[in-house]
């Protein structure tokens, strides 16, 4: 996790630049600066330390804010000169009051996942019964959409037993699809159930 070969001396004051990471959501918190001893005292610490430029000193993140960044890993680049930090914040990272320092809220996304539940979401709120089909489900109420999802499980299943890969991943699809309906339409999605399996774990 740590490396001893980092090259400090490769830009201007010794610094090489930290991007820090979310561990849990993956996302990419803050940029930051450090010399050789901000990052000893980062792994010694376990709680992230940066060199300020403008302070001209040693800073851990969080020592006036009590938002403290955790160190749960440490990756260099193929050259040795920036770090990847991952991390578990205790609370927003920019001193704006945000989760990130790009405005951006810090939470789970599923990539194309997230884009289709927004999507669903819209339908729901503003699509026409007649010409979309996930305002239809809606229209018809849970009991329907609950009965999609039984009959999309049990094509699915059908669908394991046979050898075509095609199919199988059709009706996967198709299962997945009508889950997030069904999931939307019982007021919760994707992070509520990810939440507990993490629980689980």
């Amino acid at each position: 996790m740590f490396k001893n070969n980092l090259n400090f001396n490769k830009n201007p004051g010794n610094l090489i630049p930290a991007i820090i990471q979310d561990a849990q959501t993956k996302t990419v918190l803050m940029l930051g600066y450090m010399n050789e001893e901000a990052y000893q005292q980062t792994i010694s610490s376990q709680k992230v330390t940066f060199f300020s430029r403008t302070k001209n000193r040693l800073w851990t993140k969080g020592e006036e804010s009590g938002n403290f960044l955790y160190l749960v890993s440490i990756e260099a680049d193929c050259d040795n000169d920036t770090l990847l930090i991952r991390v578990n914040p205790t609370g927003p990272v920019c001193h704006t009051g945000s989760d990130t320092c790009w405005q951006q809220p810090n939470r789970t996304t599923y990539g194309f996942l997230l884009d289709l539940e927004n999507t669903i979401q819209l339908r729901k709120e503003n699509g026409d019964a007649e010409s979309s089909y996930i305002a239809s489900l809606f229209a018809k109420g849970i009991n329907k959409i609950a009965q999609k999802v039984g009959e999309e499980a049990i094509e699915m299943v059908i669908e394991t037993k046979d050898s075509n890969d095609d199919l199988f991943l059709n009706e996967s699809a198709d299962l997945l699809f009508h889950y997030l309906i069904l999931l939307n339409a019982k007021g919760y999605n994707l992070n509520d159930v990810v939440k507990i399996l993490k629980e689980r774990s």
